[in-house]
């Protein structure tokens, strides 16, 4: 396993990438490798501290140009200012990645219509506001330009105890391929990440407190036995934005060790079964053809 930066020195030098959600978590480590490759880069939340913060610590990890700005994805005119704050101190935006997200482990009759609207405020609509405002501003300036979007593999399978966030997801997905072919022409390309488990310090506490975490472990789902480590998420980020992949658009990439493809298979949960057990199954059948 490598956990190392994976693109060459300088891959996204004279990028400016914004990130929502990139105070903290992952949208923090993607940033940082940003960064690293000579990306500058802008920083959204709803909480100005914990972004002021990160800047600073960032900017001293890396040695690069960070911009934090409060920013509430759900108020398509905050949006709009940020876009207009980043270019008024980079010059330009080439790249947005829109990481920002929310979510409640629930049943989802115990949850309100209140809770429910707001994981597709945050999820949707906030992807779909920063995307739109964006999307429009290059186009009006004849600019190329790459979206990211996070999703995640139910998405497309749909989950339960997850259903407005799945919702959710499935939007961002099928607004992702859409734009991917008629923005095309424009010379904006988007594609989209579906991560597995790649626990985060918030994120994961809060999803599943205390001794959950430990009874839930992800790791046992996954095939490869681990979670992620964020460089690889990182990593493939980097190169979805890059210049490299230029010739990628409107995919979905998966980077889960498998867990998805092992909980949808029928069989899967064979895996339990002890070799002592298949070892007499074997001898029942007789001797090997």
């Amino acid at each position: 396993m490598r956990t190392d930066g994976m693109l060459k020195e300088g891959s996204l030098k004279g990028q400016t990438i914004i990130v929502t959600g990139g105070g903290t978590g992952l949208g923090r480590s993607m940033g940082k490798y940003f960064l690293e490759l000579g990306a500058n880069l802008v920083i959204t939340s709803r909480k100005l501290e914990v972004l002021e913060k990160a800047a600073k610590e960032l900017e001293e990890e890396t040695g690069g140009k960070v911009l934090p700005l409060q920013c509430d994805v759900r108020d398509y005119e905050q949006v709009e200012a940020v876009i207009k704050q980043t270019e008024e101190h980079f010059g330009n935006i080439t790249n947005l990645l829109n990481n920002a997200a929310g979510n409640f482990v629930s049943p989802t009759e115990r949850l309100s219509a209140r809770a429910f609207e707001t994981i597709i405020d945050i999820v949707l609509k906030g992807t779909t506001n920063f995307t739109l405002a964006l999307g429009k501003h290059w186009i009006a300036k004849k600019q190329a330009g790459t979206v990211l979007n996070i999703v995640t593999t139910y998405a497309w399978t749909g989950s339960g105890y997850v259903v407005p966030s799945a919702c959710a997801k499935a939007g961002v997905l099928a607004m992702t391929r859409s734009l991917a072919v008629e923005w095309a022409k424009y010379k904006i390309r988007l594609n989209a990440i579906a991560p597995g488990p790649f626990p985060t310090e918030g994120a994961w506490s809060r999803l599943l407190p205390g001794d959950l975490v430990k009874k839930f472990d992800p790791a046992k789902l996954v095939p490869v036995g681990r979670v992620g480590e964020h460089q690889e998420l990182a990593n493939l980020a980097a190169y979805l934005m890059s210049d490299f992949s230029s010739y990628v658009n409107g995919e979905v990439v998966t980077i889960d060790g498998g867990e998805w493809l092992m909980g949808a298979g029928e069989f899967s949960h064979l895996e339990k079964i002890p070799q002592e057990m298949w070892d007499m199954l074997e001898a029942s059948r007789g001797k090997k053809q």
